[in-house]
């Protein structure tokens, strides 16, 4: 201990901020009578500089980077090879390689033990950190940057509430609603069908606005809603920031896909999935996305080699290939 009796602790004369953010003290004086009382409402606190930034958050199951073009695969991606190319892009990071881990992680911030997802939200448990319920001691990213003044919504995939928890009856507590998101809309489950899926609104299960027939596909659906989000957003809270994250339903399974978006990658794999890892290792390095000492990890053992599958099975994996 210091000669002064000092432990060392640091201290500082400004008090920790906690969340959510206190409200501002009413500026109004209530006196004995309406005439000795003085009604002065203050501006909303204003919790956010000028130049707050809009977020948009883009979640793709089973994607790995050597699917988009951006990354030197060969699903052609524009949109984001732009925003590559624009902005940043990480090549090194964590990933749990399972769905409702992933997503408490990313919208936590914490270990996806600590925020009780260790397993997918259908297989939660009483084990500690398998509860599949985020606890209310660590806030989503999307509870903070509400109560600082956003405007936030969810779309699509939606997979943080234990499956009991999941129907009409409730308990909502685990919804997006109840989690820092002031709209939602898409699926409270691991996969769902894209041409006809158990849709949710907010809390309300609601039909897919037209058919199979009529060309419904859960993606679109979804990026409209969003879109429509967007718009209505702009014309009654311009002067807010918005955040919002997008789940896709897809690249997971099912792999329901138009016949039309398929084919525009006929004969993209016709060599097998052996020289596609290798022509899209190359190009990763040409990319500067791995170290150019990197080397290509070998196919495990157990996973076929494509020399290995017979002639007649062939056209049914390059289709397999073309849709997923």
């Amino acid at each position: 201990m210091p000669a002064d009796g000092n432990t060392g602790t640091r201290r500082t004369t400004k008090s920790l901020e906690s969340l959510p953010p206190r409200p501002a003290p009413s500026g109004s004086i209530a006196g004995p009578t309406i005439q000795e009382s003085v009604y002065a409402p203050k501006p909303p606190a204003k919790l956010l500089p000028d130049d707050a930034p809009n977020i948009l958050i883009i979640l793709i199951d089973d994607a790995g980077p050597a699917l988009p073009s951006a990354f030197g695969g060969e699903i052609t991606t524009k949109t984001l090879d732009k925003i590559v190319a624009e902005g940043i892009a990480y090549n090194r990071f964590h990933t749990t390689a399972m769905c409702s881990p992933t997503r408490a992680s990313l919208l936590t911030g914490r270990n996806h033990h600590r925020v009780g997802n260790g397993q997918i939200a259908e297989l939660a448990n009483d084990w500690d950190g398998y509860s599949g319920r985020i606890p209310r001691s660590s806030a989503l990213v999307a509870e903070v940057l509400r109560d600082y003044g956003y405007c936030t919504a969810a779309f699509g995939k939606w997979h943080n509430t234990p499956a009991e928890e999941t129907t009409a009856a409730g308990p909502f507590d685990e919804w997006p609603s109840e989690r820092g998101f002031e709209y939602f809309y898409g699926f409270l489950a691991g996969e769902a069908s894209q041409w006809e899926p158990n849709l949710v609104r907010n809390t309300t299960s609601v039909l897919p606005p037209k058919t199979p027939d009529e060309g419904y596909h859960l993606s679109e659906d979804i990026a409209d809603d969003a879109i429509g989000w967007l718009r209505r957003h702009r014309a009654f809270r311009p002067d807010q920031p918005f955040f919002m994250y997008w789940a896709s339903g897809a690249i997971h399974a099912p792999h329901h896909v138009f016949k039309e978006w398929a084919d525009k990658y006929k004969g993209k794999f016709d060599d097998g999935w052996d020289a596609y890892r290798e022509r899209v290792f190359a190009r990763a390095k040409e990319k500067g996305w791995i170290p150019q000492s990197a080397q290509l990890t070998p196919r495990h053992p157990t996973m076929a080699s494509w020399e290995s599958i017979p002639e007649d099975e062939k056209p049914f994996q390059r289709r397999l290939m073309e849709v997923a």
